[in-house]
């Protein structure tokens, strides 16, 4: 393999473009369009989004922290007709793989749905109790912990 000669093409330079003249010339998103990269394996690149994406175990709650919380929920089970507003930080498993995120959201709380074990928002979303791990209000900053 010889090595490049900067100057090789030196005599054709600046000579016009070659148009064909039995032929139009093709516009240039055509143009373009032709080398463009073409997915050789359909959905490779939403897999490999798929598995790079992070997801998390859910925690194990300790026996204290179990004791914790259902205090929390007595206390607000007691004043739950002043719908008092909470922020809660619980797990949601993920849909396409193992464990899931950890997602918190604060609203007021409407009822404590005993017999489905659900917290239930004003907004209407609900809250698995099992996945909960935190619940913070200002209402119950005197007495747990």
């Amino acid at each position: 393999m010889g090595k490049f000669n900067l100057h090789e093409y030196d005599d054709i330079m600046d000579l016009p473009h070659y148009t064909s003249p039995n032929r139009r010339r093709m516009p240039s998103i055509d143009r373009a369009a032709q080398f463009a990269p073409f997915a050789a394996l359909a959905g490779y690149d939403a897999d490999v989004l798929e598995a790079a994406r992070v997801t998390h175990q859910k925690l194990i709650l300790t026996e204290d922290m179990k004791e914790i919380l259902d205090r929390k929920q007595r206390m607000l089970a007691e004043i739950i007709d002043e719908q008092p507003e909470i922020t809660v930080t619980y797990f949601v498993p993920d849909l396409r793989k193992a464990g899931g995120s950890y997602q918190t959201v604060t609203g007021n709380l409407k009822i404590i749905d005993e017999y489905e074990q659900m917290l239930v928002m004003t907004n209407g979303k609900s809250i698995s109790i099992a996945d909960v791990i935190s619940i913070d209000s200002e209402v119950l900053e005197h007495g747990i912990e």
